[in-house]
């Protein structure tokens, strides 16, 4: 299918042909028929990438503060790698539709094949000619209302929301400040609401136009427009003022904002819709006593993966209108012909037209501020969803007797942290990637060299040229497909953890029982991190028991992070914890026995105790209450009269006599290269793996028994 897509590192924008979205449980797979081009948002975008990497830093300072706590934590290299990867890869542009269901996933019974719809999201109402949609952000559109003007919807429900947090009431007066796309609607929802409506913007054209939609007068931003505007307003309000000011602007400049001090009532509100600067006359905004309010997108609901992504609904008593009623309620609007969209749409492209058309809208040769992207009306590929023709990106054919590997996700972490690597293998071929997103699978391609594509992890298990399969999915993913995969014969590298219950993790080895297949590998690349195997090394085996203790400063997750959902993808030290118990096993030769868990003070903290065989005992603190800008990881070793300090990957000390031994390294290397390495050096040549596979339950025993102790208050024997 084609898709339009940015690389933000370059601002390259394309027109791709990706595979097609599976259907998933909990939404439709719907042909898009046409999408609206959000002409304020998407063109922000596209500016933004266009710029040099300095000025993207200027224009989000959010992300450079949060690439320096990075760096403190894992070191300059690390870091640049993390950041190149997610600027230089293909990302989506679009989030209004209206397209056909095609396909109906579990759960999403109440809409049915056939049926036309409206979609919003941007990350499910791209501008492709397939998206998966989720229930709570797609609406059944009415009889009678075309295609082209229900994809006018979720901009609709932007606007509405901004309107609704306004709280407008009949006779009420009412300014909007930048007649855009959303603007053009606020007017409209306005009008019909009962409400004198005045707007501002710098385009005469687009006054014109709301003027024609019901507003009483429109004018410039400079004094004279604003001055004939508030001569107006004064008139219609009796000299009182506007009751609300709608910001409906975009830009870097204060005059939305003080200009909206000055239209304003004592105790207006003012609704901030658009992105623009609001560095707020403090004098102004006291004096009148304004109350400043935000819209949040398309209403209560957005950024809640409860609410988008489960399918969980605000019940209406609590929560009258969520973005999906918002959606069904501009929908209707315009079944009822009580809102003009019609008059908005200024001209329709061809899909293939992008490139072309986002060049020209940014120069503003193409007037007007409704425009559509229209999609060939086609049935899905023969090959059925989630499949795609497959193109070899590689010029020369693999050598003999290279590994053939399969990746099941190709995310930040395997984009950054293990391809690269791989890639770089000679006896290594990257030979077919299955994502949930197109784009992904898409990027994978174009910056590894993937031969084959595809949204389908069954087109990895069942492709029999394959040698090895990387699993690199969501932690609730991982030992299903381990599964699967070791039931094929195939050699598998599971990115931890390898099962988040002792049920999965029965499930695996009872697998390996009964396929014979041994040849499991799981992401613990700590063990093979050159600084400490060096510390190791220069510890020595003293004899005897160790004591260690080892400190994660894990810090605060992003109220966004899939870690937060602990019910599906388990608790945040069970997705992450086997790292440490696998360094303090392969350090001490010796598998846990007894695991000890107490709760630490901030949610997700907790301090393990671990009894080994061998006698030793070590502790893991994981607490996320410090700095972004401490080490992640700090290690202390006691054993044999001597001690060892590893810190951060980046400094390793041994004390056996009056001075310390130090080691340190300009770089932050955790061991993945090694690890990959020996991986495949082992599935080629079918000698044993790099973590013996006892070793590989032990340690996912030991981490799942964590939860199990924090929950019993009582130590869990392995």
């Amino acid at each position: 299918m084609k898709q339009v897509a940015q690389n933000y590192k370059s601002g390259e924008l394309a027109v791709l042909d990706v595979p097609p979205p599976g259907c998933a449980p909990g939404g439709v797979l719907v042909r898009s028929l046409y999408s609206l081009i959000s002409t304020g948002t998407e063109l922000m975008k596209v500016g933004e990438a266009k710029l040099s990497l300095v000025g993207k830093a200027k224009a989000r300072p959010d992300q450079v503060r949060k690439v320096l706590d990075t760096v403190a934590q894992q070191g300059v290299m690390s870091t640049y790698k993390k950041v190149m990867n997610k600027l230089d890869s293909y990302t989506p542009l679009g989030y209004s539709l209206c397209g056909v269901v095609v396909e109906v996933g579990a759960g999403a019974e109440e809409f049915s094949v056939g049926q036309l719809v409206a979609a919003a999201g941007n990350e499910y109402a791209l501008h492709a000619e397939y998206n998966w949609v989720p229930v709570n952000l797609c609406v059944p559109v009415p009889d009678g209302v075309p295609a082209e003007q229900a994809a006018f919807s979720t901009v609709g429900a932007i606007a509405m929301q901004g309107v609704r947090q306004a709280e407008v009431q009949l006779g009420d007066t009412a300014v909007v400040i930048g007649l855009g796309l959303v603007g053009q609607l606020v007017v409209r929802l306005l009008v019909a609401a009962g409400v004198r409506v005045f707007g501002i913007d710098t385009v005469a054209d687009r006054c014109r136009m709301a003027e024609k939609a019901g507003a009483l007068h429109c004018s410039s931003p400079d004094e004279a427009g604003v001055a004939s505007l508030e001569r107006a307003l004064l008139e219609a309000s009796n000299g009182l003022g506007a009751d609300h000011i709608l910001l409906a602007a975009g830009g870097h400049s204060n005059g939305p904002v003080e200009t909206a001090a000055r239209l304003a009532r004592d105790r207006a509100r003012v609704v901030d819709i658009g992105k623009t600067k609001l560095d707020l006359p403090w004098n102004a905004y006291y004096d009148k006593e304004l109350d400043v309010r935000f819209s949040r997108s398309y209403g209560p609901g957005r950024y809640d993966d409860r609410y988008e992504l489960q399918g969980i609904d605000y019940p209406a008593g609590y929560v009258r209108w969520t973005e999906r009623r918002n959606l069904e309620c501009f929908v209707d609007l315009i079944a009822r012909e009580q809102i003009d969209v019609a008059s908005l749409i200024a001209n329709t492209f061809p899909i293939a037209d992008a490139t072309d058309v986002y060049s020209k809208l940014s120069t503003g040769e193409y007037p007007g501020v409704g425009f559509l992207f229209e999609y060939p009306k086609e049935d899905l590929p023969t090959a059925g969803p989630g499949t795609a023709a497959t193109t070899s990106s590689r010029s020369v054919a693999p050598s003999a007797g290279a590994v053939r590997i399969g990746f099941i996700g190709a995310g930040n972490y395997a984009s950054s942290m293990l391809l690269p690597h791989l890639q770089k293998n000679q006896d290594a071929v990257l030979a077919r990637v299955a994502t949930n997103k197109s784009l992904s699978a898409a990027n994978a391609q174009r910056r590894f060299g993937f031969e084959a594509l595809s949204t389908d992890a069954d087109e990895v298990l069942s492709d029999e040229s394959l040698d090895a399969v990387f699993v690199v999915t969501r932690h609730s993913s991982h030992a299903d497909l381990a599964c699967r995969a070791l039931e094929t014969g195939k050699a598998v590298f599971v990115e931890k953890p390898l099962a988040l219950t002792d049920e999965e993790l029965d499930r695996i080895v009872a697998t390996v029982e009964a396929t014979g297949n041994d040849r499991l590998m799981v992401g613990f690349n700590r063990r093979f991190a050159p600084l400490l195997t060096e510390l190791k090394d220069r510890f020595g085996d003293p004899g005897g028991a160790f004591s260690l203790r080892y400190l994660v400063n894990a810090g605060k997750l992003d109220s966004t992070s899939w870690y937060l959902d602990a019910g599906k993808e388990g608790s945040r030290f069970a997705g992450e914890g086997g790292h440490f118990v696998d360094t303090l096993t392969w350090w001490l030769n010796s598998l846990p026995t007894e695991v000890y868990a107490v709760p630490g003070p901030d949610t997700g903290d907790v301090v393990v105790t671990l009894r080994f065989a061998n006698g030793s005992v070590a502790t893991i603190s994981y607490v996320g209450g410090g700095t972004a800008r401490f080490p992640k990881e700090t290690i202390d070793i006691t054993g044999g009269g001597r001690n060892a300090r590893f810190d951060n990957f980046q400094s390793a000390s041994v004390w056996t006599g009056r001075k310390p031994s130090v080691r340190k390294s300009r770089s932050t290397d955790k061991g993945q290269r090694i690890e990959l390495e020996r991986f495949v050096a082992a599935v080629k040549s079918g000698g044993p793996m790099p973590i013996p596979f006892d070793a590989l339950v032990a340690t996912t025993r030991a981490t799942i028994a964590v939860d199990r102790s924090l929950a019993s208050g009582r130590p869990e024997k392995l």
